[in-house]
């Protein structure tokens, strides 16, 4: 288990939902969390609820500046930065076919993909500059991995492009660590359903969600994610179905090889 007393963490989208959890769940496990949001109302009242163990800040992480502010400033607060959790995201609920590729297109991908790429690379900036390690935990989606079941017809295919990106890019990222300089821990969180903002304007009452949803909370979410990095996982799945999920396009391309004679 990782001993997080005295540590420094940097958690993104803290304003509510998971990000609150994890900041949270940091907390309790000894940390000192800087929790970051576009939302003031929302990350005041994370922070203020954490007392003195916490910082709040106000970003836009879709300002292509906003990545490498956060990153200095949360590492000057205390002096050292352990561990971030990028994992600010937002949604999008539109058909592919009637998707615009407008602000709010371009929006979803800065915030959901290119922020991630902007956090590891302050993020490994600052750590070269300052010798020491770190542990970047990105957070993807049930989405990163397949097209899940339980939300087929819905409009993501947008938003499960950013996703399936995260986990790639996280991917390579780890692979670039490993053999860089910077020591780094990659992790990528993969929620399934929790009960988060995105959520609750569809379901205002959790208590009806489908149970082919598997909606959880976010405390337990942020209870996986931290299980997950204890145990030093790359993968950190919050459901069992997102193995499921992921056999017909495995068995797609199983099908594939065969029928082209490549087996």
């Amino acid at each position: 288990m990782i001993d997080y007393k005295g540590k420094v963490a940097l958690v993104t989208g803290a304003g509510s939902g998971i990000g609150r959890a994890l900041a949270q769940a940091l907390v309790a496990r000894g940390a000192k969390v800087v929790c970051a949001d576009i939302n003031e109302d929302g990350v005041r009242e994370t922070a203020d609820g954490l007392g003195a163990d916490a910082l709040a800040m106000v970003c836009d992480m879709a300002d292509h500046d906003a990545a490498a502010t956060l990153i200095h400033d949360a590492g000057t607060w205390q002096g050292r930065l352990d561990l971030v959790c990028s994992n600010a995201g937002i949604g999008l609920n539109r058909r592919l076919i009637k998707q615009e590729l407008d602000e709010r297109a371009e929006r979803l991908f800065e915030v959901n993909l290119f922020a991630n790429l902007r956090v590891a690379q302050a993020y490994a900036r600052w750590l070269e500059a300052s010798g020491g390690e770190g542990r970047l935990m990105i957070t993807g989606s049930e989405n990163s991995l397949s097209v899940p079941a339980a939300v087929k017809g819905n409009g993501l295919g947008l938003y499960g492009a950013t996703k399936h990106g995260v986990l790639v890019m996280a991917e390579w990222m780890r692979d670039e660590f490993a053999s860089g300089n910077v020591p780094v821990d990659v992790h990528v969180l993969m929620p399934g359903a929790v009960y988060t903002a995105l959520i609750e304007k569809h379901l205002p009452d959790p208590s009806k969600a489908p149970p082919e949803l598997g909606l959880i909370m976010p405390e337990r979410c942020a209870e996986i994610a931290l299980k997950g990095m204890d145990l030093g996982l790359f993968y950190i799945p919050t459901h069992a179905h997102l193995a499921d999920d992921m056999k017909p396009r495995m068995q797609g391309v199983a099908d594939a090889l065969k029928a082209l004679g490549l087996t």
